[in-house]
């Protein structure tokens, strides 16, 4: 059974704003402009010879399904792609502000197994209920020189037989 990888969208794969940067965007879509982050089309292809993948966002369902449809190299299928409905809202008690959590519970559903299942994102907190699946990535604000996912790329790789991803140490994959 192929590892299945869930991708988290904004700040993770690309970057969307209202106020465009010194340089052009990769595309428009409403009133933001939008920045792939470096490298995405050759990390969603390797990526997808080994492993299964997904989407997860906590951004509306609709603008998630937009976006992917734009980003989405022709010859990968996404297992599934989710937004904010498949998530599950948390209060932060000290300032009153909302999150979304992704619960990877959810996907057990669908048929994966949690101990073949890695989460790619740039927020610690939407996957705090995840942490043995949990890989955090720096956030993307729209540098051109980020290198991230190709570094992220070659560190997925040694993971692609693992029977258990829930049991090794990610904190400091970058020095792997």
């Amino acid at each position: 059974m192929e590892t299945l990888i869930v991708l988290d969208l904004d700040e993770t794969l690309l970057y969307a704003v209202q106020n465009k940067l010194e340089r052009d965007e990769d595309f428009k879509m409403g009133s933001y402009f939008i920045y792939k982050r470096p490298y995405l089309d050759h990390f969603l292809t390797l990526l997808a010879k080994n492993f299964k993948l997904a989407i997860w966002s906590s951004a509306d369902d609709v603008y998630v399904k937009q976006l992917v449809e734009r980003i989405k190299p022709a010859h990968i299928t996404f297992e599934f792609v989710w937004g904010r409905s498949r998530t599950t809202k948390k209060r932060k008690s000290v300032t009153d502000d909302y999150y979304f959590v992704k619960r990877l519970s959810k996907i057990k559903q669908k048929g994966f197994k949690l101990e073949r299942t890695l989460i790619i994102d740039d927020t610690a907190e939407k996957s705090m209920l995840n942490y043995g699946n949990a890989v955090q990535v720096a956030e993307f604000t729209g540098d051109p020189v980020d290198d991230e996912l190709l570094q992220l790329s070659n560190y997925l790789q040694t993971l692609k037989d693992a029977e258990n991803v829930r049991v090794i140490e990610k904190r400091f994959w970058r020095n792997e």
